[in-house]
Order: structure tokens, then C-alpha cells, then sequence
């Protein structure tokens, strides 16, 4: 049986998800599905998912400002120029997933971005959002993927063009953190970008 949304302490309905604690509350009203631009934005956003994989968001949500600081941010040319001693600060940083493969995944992610010229990822990963036409709003979780064939295509380009650690499921979750598809509930107060508050 496939859940809705569900009215939350306010009284508005919400995606289950978002219930479940202040972190998720905050994070489903004010930032998922909303669009995000800009390469160092969606570096970060790739980067975050991609520590995710395996674990639960909320560990990633909850450790973000210290995965800020010890990535510098997220600005792709400062991250590219990270050294091996960097690498060893990261591998022994508690406050962030001391995971070698996903670390090494992000240092050499953006050692190739920063190689493109600005404004191509995202173009590249915007490039890959479906007609919202073509999709109707979910009406419960059941109805919503984990992989579609546009987060297959852009898995598959950006493996292609040697960014690492983004496969078609991580693919989708960055599409659906940063509003290329709005996969809130069709009841949800959130739904389409929606203000809550």
C-alpha cells in the first residue's frame, strides 16, 4: 500500500520523509526539489550524494557544515588543488565519512571539473531533466523511483567523462535534491516549489 502525505504538526501535509525529524522538516520544506544551479552548488550536491550512498541521509544532512569545511566549501578549483596531505586530513576527519573510495572520488572529481569550462555542469546535469509534463506527481511513496532512464543517461555521461562514484540511483537522488524532477507528493504543501513557513 503505497503512503501519502501525511499532515504533519502544522496541520499541512507532507511527504512521510519530512516527519520524521526537525532535520528532515526543515530540509523537505526549504531545500529538497528545489532547483539548485551552479557548478560549485551541484559539485557539492554530487559530492553529498555520493557520500550518502549506503547510509542514511540524515547522516550526511546533519555532518553538512563539516563537510563544507573540510572540502572547502565545495568550490571545485580550491578542491582540485587539494594535496596528499589533505587527502590524510580528510581520511582521519571524524566529523565527515572517513570513506578512502568516496573521498578519493571527490578529490579526483574535482581535479576533472575543474578542467571544464564554467557553467558546463551544470548545464550538463540540467541537460538531463525530464518534461515535467511527462510526469505525473506522485500520489504516494510507491510512485516514486530510485532510477529512471534520464539518471541512467546522466550516470552513464558523467562516468563517461571520468567523474566517479554517480551511479543511475545516486544519479537520481542529486535530480531530485536539486529540482530537476519535483518528486514531492501531489497532497504534499511542498509540492512545486511551494514556500512553506
Amino acid at each position: 500500500m503505497s503512503t501519502g502525505a501525511v499532515a504533519a504538526p502544522d496541520g499541512r501535509p507532507r511527504c512521510p520523509w519530512g516527519l520524521s525529524t526537525e532535520d528532515y522538516l526543515a530540509y523537505h520544506d526549504t531545500e529538497w526539489g528545489r532547483p539548485v544551479h551552479g557548478d560549485d552548488a551541484l559539485f557539492e550536491r554530487l559530492c553529498l550524494e555520493a557520500f550518502q550512498s549506503g547510509l542514511s541521509w540524515l547522516t550526511i544532512l546533519r555532518r553538512r557544515e563539516t563537510f563544507r569545511t573540510a572540502f572547502a566549501g565545495f568550490r571545485i578549483a580550491e578542491v582540485a588543488k587539494f594535496t596528499d596531505a589533505d587527502r590524510e586530513r580528510l581520511l582521519a576527519d571524524p566529523g565527515i565519512i572517513r570513506n578512502r573510495a568516496k573521498v578519493d572520488a571527490t578529490l579526483a572529481n574535482a581535479k576533472v571539473l575543474a578542467d571544464w569550462p564554467a557553467g558546463e555542469l551544470d548545464e550538463l546535469i540540467w541537460s538531463y531533466a525530464p518534461d515535467p509534463a511527462g510526469r505525473p506527481a506522485p500520489r504516494g511513496l510507491d510512485d516514486v523511483p530510485a532510477v529512471t532512464p534520464e539518471s541512467t543517461a546522466l550516470a552513464k555521461e558523467l562516468k563517461r567523462r571520468s567523474i566517479r562514484f554517480v551511479g543511475p540511483t545516486t544519479a537520481y537522488a542529486l535530480m531530485q535534491a536539486c529540482g530537476l524532477v519535483d518528486d514531492h507528493l501531489a497532497d504534499c504543501v511542498a509540492r512545486g516549489g511551494a514556500t512553506v513557513g
